[in-house]
């Protein structure tokens, strides 16, 4: 009987780790249906690094133009070079939304090796407000973010508000694979991380930080040597005192057509990057892969019709339980149509896990860099 059931005793871990994220997703959402909304609406400085063109750069700018908030709202757009193409963009979003203040600052210095928080470091300086909005610039936004981000900051204690972000078109398979790990990977490891021990980290699409906070951990100066500033803003925040809130505004990641090798080299950056910033966690998380359980059982089994047995079950609770989260909880669209994709996704993300502890360099925006112990980088010349 052991020797039968021990396929199903393989899967158990991963089946119930997506039982487990169910469990938090509906108790994130409902105390956030709940919530009474706030008043509050302190003013708001948005930062944006910039280096060449996302997709659609001038509408995933424009939404942060067109927000229905009452309180003071100003833009910095931050570039390093007078070549960028991105310029012409923002030149024409400040011609048409003269009603706000849009500043551009185009500064090449360099405070370390990571160029984006360089660029960030570099617009502070133009920055009036308390509440400061840092965004990836192929982020889109609906009319509600900043009244959903800032109504947090009603709470003394919260130093930092992250959002959580959905991609909801894609162009093919290879743009498929990164959305679908947005609903079945990044979504329900961020809640369940939320529900387990509370967030010890940001988002990089969108993170709001109360100025007090980020002066506290020595302001953006102290990530420069990073790769994931995202993660280390938050985590260094979170241990001088401040609590960080996820707001359940989603905001939308807007992904561009890419090749299938690019998609992987992304997914293998960022997956190297987190396992020299959280080591220990980053290596149980490997426990809860879908795809390795998938596979021991399937070799493991006596025989195939049981070890058949055991994968079609985890996968007929998994595949239940993306789709819930695509169209009850994030609303993406993605499921049922790329339902199909889910085990491809999975092993992806297998394998990406292994081969993350398999070196240390990573590419990124057309640079080399080495990985050192605990995130902080050094570029290959």
């Amino acid at each position: 009987m052991i020797h039968t059931l021990f396929p199903f005793f393989i899967v158990l871990p991963s089946l119930a780790y997506t039982l487990i994220s169910l469990i938090c997703a509906r108790n994130y959402f409902k105390q956030q249906a709940a919530a009474v909304p706030s008043p509050v609406a302190p003013g708001v400085s948005i930062l944006k690094p910039v280096k060449g063109m996302d997709e659609d750069s001038y509408d995933n700018f424009a939404s942060f133009c067109s927000q229905d908030y009452p309180g003071e709202l100003e833009l910095v757009f931050a570039v390093a070079s007078p070549d960028d193409p991105a310029i012409e963009v923002i030149r024409q979003l400040i011609d048409d939304f003269t009603y706000h203040t849009i500043k551009l600052v185009i500064n090449p210095a360099l405070h370390g090796p990571n160029y984006k928080v360089s660029n960030l470091i570099n617009a502070v300086p133009e920055t009036r407000h308390d509440i400061i909005i840092v965004s990836d610039s192929d982020i889109s936004v609906p009319r509600d973010y900043l009244r959903s981000v800032a109504a947090h900051f009603a709470d003394p204690q919260v130093g930092l508000v992250t959002s959580l972000y959905r991609t909801s078109e894609v162009n093919g398979i290879s743009t498929a694979l990164e959305a679908t790990g947005f609903t079945t990977e990044m979504i329900p490891n961020v809640l369940v991380a939320r529900q387990l021990e509370g967030l010890t980290f940001a988002l990089g699409a969108s993170m709001a930080v109360r100025r007090e906070a980020l002066h506290a951990i020595g302001g953006f100066e102290a990530l420069a040597g990073y790769l994931a500033d995202d993660y280390q803003l938050g985590n260094k925040i979170h241990l001088a005192g401040w609590r960080i809130a996820l707001d359940c505004c989603f905001v939308e990641s807007v992904i561009k057509s890419e090749n299938l090798m690019t998609v992987l080299s992304r997914q293998l950056r960022w997956a190297r990057t987190m396992r020299v910033s959280r080591p220990g966690g980053y290596l149980a998380s490997g426990i809860t892969l879908p795809f390795p359980a998938a596979l021991l059982a399937m070799l493991l089994a006596p025989t195939p019709v049981i070890g058949v047995g055991a994968v079609a079950l985890q996968y007929a609770v998994r595949l239940c339980i993306c789709t819930l989260f695509s169209r009850r909880f994030v609303r993406d669209n993605l499921f049922p149509l790329w339902l199909w994709l889910v085990p491809l996704r999975d092993m992806l993300a297998f394998f990406t896990w292994a081969l993350s502890f398999l070196g240390n360099r990573v590419e990124w925006r057309g640079s080399r860099f080495v990985l050192q112990p605990g995130g902080e980088i050094e570029e290959l010349v």
